[in-house]
C-alpha cells in the first residue's frame, strides 16, 4: 500500500523553504539575512529611520536598533540626522552596503539561472508562471 501524496499546500511550503535556504547560502557578506534584508530595503526604498525599518521588517524597534547597530559597526549602513526632526536619525547604505546587495543578487541569479537551465522549456515555462502567481499570493 502506497502512502498519499502530500498536499499542494505541504509540497509547496517544503519547496519554498528549501529554495529559500538555499539562495541564502549566496549571501557575500558575514551579515545574517536579517541585515541583508536592511540592507536591500535601503537600496530599493532610500533612506529610512530606524522605525521604518523595523515596521518594514516586521521587528521590534530594540532589535532594529542592534541590527542597524551591527550593520553600521561593519561599514554597510551610516546614521545621519533626521532633516526635519532633530531628534531622530535616518540610516543610509553606504557604497560597501550597496556592493554587499548587488553582489548577493548576483550570485543568487547565476545560481538560479543555472539551476533553471537543467530545466526543460516548459518546465521553465511553468515556474515562470507559478513566480507571478507566487508573487501575486505574497502581495498585500
Amino acid at each position: 500500500m502506497t502512502s498519499p501524496a502530500p498536499d499542494l499546500a505541504t509540497n509547496l511550503r517544503v519547496a519554498t523553504l528549501r529554495l529559500s535556504r538555499r539562495l541564502r547560502r549566496e549571501l557575500v557578506s558575514s551579515c545574517t539575512e536579517s541585515q541583508y534584508a536592511v540592507l536591500a530595503a535601503l537600496v530599493h526604498v532610500g533612506p529610512l529611520s530606524p522605525g521604518e525599518l523595523a515596521e518594514r521588517e516586521r521587528v521590534q524597534a530594540p532589535s532594529m536598533t542592534r541590527t542597524v547597530a551591527a550593520l553600521e559597526e561593519a561599514g554597510l549602513v551610516a546614521r545621519t540626522k533626521h532633516p526635519t526632526d532633530g531628534r531622530g536619525v535616518v540610516v543610509t547604505i553606504t557604497d560597501a552596503g550597496r556592493e554587499v546587495v548587488a553582489e548577493t543578487k548576483r550570485r543568487r541569479n547565476a545560481w538560479l539561472n543555472q539551476a533553471l537551465a537543467g530545466l526543460s522549456k516548459d518546465e521553465r515555462d511553468t515556474v515562470g508562471r507559478a513566480a507571478e502567481i507566487l508573487r501575486r499570493m505574497t502581495e498585500g
